[in-house]
């Protein structure tokens, strides 16, 4: 692995997030385009979701469930 232009190592963690932060908000401008297959996969999820918004489970009930299996 190359070395970093810039040595964070010596950063707290809280200062590490905070960088984190900064660099994952200034991508915004930068990200590419989505390939049409995500995004054809990504329209056929909304569209379902707006068929049939009852049909799902909350998040924290389908991770509660997958952490009761991993324990």
């Amino acid at each position: 692995m190359t070395q970093p232009a810039f040595d964070y190592t010596k950063l707290s963690t809280k200062e590490r997030l905070e960088l984190i932060g900064e660099i994952w908000d200034s991508l915004d401008a930068e990200l590419p385009p989505l390939s049409p297959e995500l995004q054809h996969e990504l329209d056929r999820r909304l569209a379902d979701y707006e068929q049939n918004p009852t049909e799902g489970r909350p998040a924290a009930e389908v991770i509660a469930r997958i952490r009761a299996t991993l324990r």
